[in-house]
């Protein structure tokens, strides 16, 4: 494989196509995850969600890792599907840890891809590719911006665990 500029600008308006599978994906894993933890969690809209990826692509050493995870689990495939569970699941995860940011949202998107992938199936994925990957990239894109996204009241506001310097 190989990763140009013009790669990656068409992996950019692909995640930004994916809004129709993706929102709902991120929509519901945050209504689950919001019942789980006892809290409200704002959905996403299309329009919020295309302007993140704008955002991740702005930052060309992250926008050139998308798009070479996104190009990758596009087109994996596995002979019998099973054998390639690894693969298929290491690329997801970082794929949504690289989307989250740094720590410690990377890790959470981490955590949440495997609680979205458990919920996707192919079939509503990829376009119908039926690649071994295809739903790991959903859960993935799903995962990544629902975590980077706001709308979580412990993100809103400042940190009380903050250390301010106040000597010279």
């Amino acid at each position: 494989m190989r990763i140009t500029p013009e790669t990656v600008s068409d992996e950019h308006a692909w995640i930004r196509e994916r809004a129709p599978v993706v929102v709902p994906l991120i929509n519901e894993t945050r209504e689950r995850l919001g019942r789980l933890f006892e809290t409200e969690v704002d959905p996403v809209t299309a329009e919020t969600y295309r302007h993140e990826v704008d955002a991740v692509f702005a930052d060309g050493e992250v926008a050139v890792n998308v798009a070479g995870c996104v190009a990758l689990l596009r087109d994996l495939d596995v002979a019998g599907d099973y054998p390639g569970f690894v693969v298929d699941e290491v690329l997801g995860r970082e794929l949504a840890a690289t989307i989250a940011g740094g720590r410690p949202l990377s890790l959470l998107a981490q955590a949440t891809f495997h609680l979205v992938d458990v919920r996707v199936t192919e079939d509503a994925t990829a376009d119908g590719a039926g690649a071994a990957g295809a739903d790991d990239l959903d859960a993935a894109l799903a995962a990544g911006f629902q975590t980077r996204l706001p709308g979580w009241e412990w993100r809103e506001g400042e940190s009380p665990f903050a250390v301010t310097r106040t000597d010279d």
